[in-house]
Parts: structure tokens; C-alpha cells; sequence
């Protein structure tokens, strides 16, 4: 009668590994959560290193191709980090010297743009009225007094003297570390393949290597011819309307196309606000913008899924996800490393295995449901009543 009122004894192993696997879920858990203040918190650190690893990596096919050719690593490593330095260069000149010249004239057009908006504004004036008369009924209180805006740096000298230097050093530390992740490239991948005890486990460790490097860089390689093609017709359509500065503008709109969603949105914002400070009619002045978004919609729905395929489709749920979590750590450079880096991680779950918590949860892991709890305690009784 004794031995019957016994509940049945749990496996001690299935009770470890249960244990083991709930321990791992809490710590994983509480990773996730502390990794984004981390990475925040020192974004002079982990921004830097996290954007010369991603360009080291699509830049990693042109180094092979060099090697190749019997250049050593070193000298490969540095032709590749010479032509990124020149390409950079080139962008930089054709977009901000022309970019700070519109920025300096923006004052002297205001007129340019109220003018402009003055039919829309019109049209929005009884509305205008109509909100200002609610305002001023509902504003009992006392206005509160305002904080004077912080000034802008009056000059460029004064601009490199408060941010600039911290750059250049960030910069500086990005490119070396460009450089030796590419000179160590060939000898740390045989070390990381030849050191594994297996040969499956040195098979799948030279497959998700090869995989991370081919769709990072098949993705970034082809991202950017798109993108220099979408910026050179802009700039030709640009410069037929009359458009000052064509070439700078399709530069603009080749960089910002980099971030899905978001980008071609502020580049077509940025179009409008340059078409009022340039043309007197508010239709002429509204066509840069609605040549950006025209195309922009052939890029986005013809050209870029023909040209990418179905090998480097992403959901674009996981698109915004990476897009906000990135862009609220390191702000615009992370929006701008947030397609690679989820590539990246993609690449990396897919052969390693992606952790089913679902499964832990409600299969194999401690909680309990509340009908496989009545059923327990049902033959408990029984057993009892026995």
C-alpha cells in the first residue's frame, strides 16, 4: 500500500538536463537585455571595430582574388584597404563640399521656400485660424519659458575642434583593423578549420565561413551597384530639370538608399526641401522629389529583386527589427550596418541551429500546463484510494 502511494520518480538526467536548459534560457535572456546598453555605452569601441569587420569581410573576395595572383597577404590587404580609402575619398568630396554650400545658402532662400509653399499655406489658412482660436481658448496657463538653443559651430575650425578629432581617431582605429583582419584573413580561417576534431565539424566550420563571406559581400557588392546606378540616373534626371549640384544629390541618394524603408523616404524629403530653395513654382519645385520616388520604385520592385534573387531575400519584418534596434544603439550608422549585420547573424543561426525556445517552453522544458497537472494529481488520488 506503501510503495502505491508513491508519485512516479522523474529521471534524474531528463531533471538535469532540464535545469541545464532553463539555467541557459536565464542567462540568454539576460544577455540579450544587457547587450544593447553595452554596445550603446561604448559605441567608440564596438562601432568602429563592428564597421571595419563587415567591410573587411565583403572586401575578403578581392583580397582571394589578389592572393590568387601570387600578391602576398600584406600587400593585398593593403591595395584593398588603398581602393576603399579612394572610394571613400570620392563620395565624401562629390556629396559634403557640395552639401555645405547648400546648407550655408539655406537662410538666403527662405523667401524662396515660403513663397513657394504660399498656395499650400492658402489653402490651410481657415484651418490655421480654426486651430490657433481652439488654442488660444484652451491655453489657461501661462506659457513656460523656452531654453535657449545650444549655438552651432560657427566655423569648421571650431567644428573639428569639438568632434572631429574623436572621428579621425575612430577612423584611424577602423582602418587598421580593416587592414589586419584582411593580412590575417588566409591564416586565421585554415587555423579556425584545421583546429577542429572532426572532419564534419571542420567541414561545417569551412561552410559557414564560406557562407558568411560569400552573402555579405554578394549583398554589399551588388547593394552598391544598384545604388550607384539609381545615384547616376538621378543625377542625369536631376541635372535635364535644371537641378544645381546633380551629381551631389545622386550621391546623397545612393548613400541614404543603404537603409531600407527609411532612406529613400528622407532622400525624397531632402529633394524637396533642395527643389523649394531652387525653383519659383511649387510643381517644378515638388519634381526632384517625385523623380526619387519614381525611381525608387523601379529599383525597389524590379531591378533589386531580379538582380539579389531569392538567396539573399530577408523578411522585412526582420529588416525593421534590425533597423530599430540598430539605429537606436549607434544612431545612423547603425541603421547603415543593419542590413549587413543581420546577413551576418542569419548566416551564422542557420548553421549553427536556432534556439527553440517554443520547444522549451511548452515540450521539453519545466513549465508545466495546468491539464497535465489535473491528470498528475487524478492518479495520484486513484493511486491513494488503491
Amino acid at each position: 500500500m506503501a510503495e502505491q502511494d508513491q508519485a512516479p520518480v522523474e529521471d534524474p538526467s531528463l531533471r538535469r538536463d532540464r535545469l541545464l536548459a532553463a539555467i541557459a534560457l536565464i542567462m540568454g535572456a539576460l544577455l540579450l537585455l544587457a547587450m544593447p546598453f553595452a554596445l550603446q555605452q561604448g559605441a567608440s569601441f564596438f562601432l568602429p571595430t563592428t564597421a571595419a569587420i563587415v567591410i573587411a569581410i565583403a572586401m575578403v573576395p578581392m583580397l582571394e582574388w589578389l592572393e590568387r595572383r601570387r600578391v602576398p597577404s600584406g600587400l593585398a590587404a593593403l591595395l584593398c584597404v588603398l581602393l576603399f580609402l579612394a572610394a571613400v575619398n570620392v563620395a565624401l568630396a562629390s556629396i559634403v563640399v557640395p552639401a555645405w554650400q547648400w546648407v550655408r545658402i539655406l537662410p538666403d532662400r527662405i523667401d524662396t521656400i515660403q513663397h513657394n509653399l504660399s498656395p499650400v499655406i492658402d489653402l490651410y489658412s481657415n484651418l490655421e485660424k480654426f486651430v490657433n482660436k481652439t488654442l488660444r481658448q484652451m491655453a489657461d496657463a501661462p506659457q513656460r519659458q523656452q531654453t535657449a538653443p545650444v549655438a552651432p559651430p560657427r566655423s569648421i575650425v571650431e567644428l573639428f575642434a569639438t568632434s572631429a578629432p574623436s572621428a579621425f581617431i575612430e577612423m584611424f582605429f577602423a582602418i587598421l583593423v580593416i587592414y589586419f583582419f584582411l593580412a590575417g584573413w588566409t591564416r586565421t580561417r585554415r587555423a579556425a578549420i584545421t583546429r577542429r576534431t572532426s572532419f564534419g565539424g571542420a567541414m561545417a566550420t569551412a561552410r559557414v565561413i564560406q557562407d558568411v563571406v560569400d552573402d555579405t559581400s554578394a549583398y554589399l557588392g551588388t547593394i552598391t551597384l544598384i545604388n550607384i546606378c539609381l545615384g547616376l540616373i538621378v543625377s542625369g534626371l536631376l541635372w535635364a530639370i535644371g537641378m544645381p549640384t546633380p551629381l551631389m544629390w545622386g550621391g546623397l541618394v545612393a548613400l541614404l538608399n543603404y537603409v531600407p524603408y527609411l532612406g529613400p523616404i528622407l532622400a525624397a524629403a531632402l529633394l524637396a526641401l533642395g527643389g523649394l530653395m531652387t525653383f519659383q513654382d511649387i510643381w517644378w519645385a515638388l519634381l526632384p522629389a517625385a523623380i526619387m520616388a519614381g525611381a525608387h520604385l523601379v529599383e525597389a520592385n524590379a531591378i533589386t529583386p531580379l538582380v539579389v534573387g531569392h538567396r539573399l531575400t530577408i523578411n522585412p519584418i526582420m529588416i525593421l527589427i534590425s533597423l530599430s534596434f540598430w539605429g537606436w544603439v549607434w544612431g545612423t550608422p547603425g541603421a547603415l550596418l543593419a542590413v549587413p549585420l543581420l546577413i551576418i547573424i542569419q548566416t551564422v543561426l542557420d548553421a549553427a541551429g536556432r534556439p527553440d525556445v517554443a520547444g522549451f517552453l511548452f515540450e521539453r522544458g519545466m513549465l508545466v500546463s495546468q491539464a497535465d497537472e489535473g491528470s498528475r494529481l487524478r492518479v495520484r488520488r486513484g493511486d491513494a484510494k488503491e
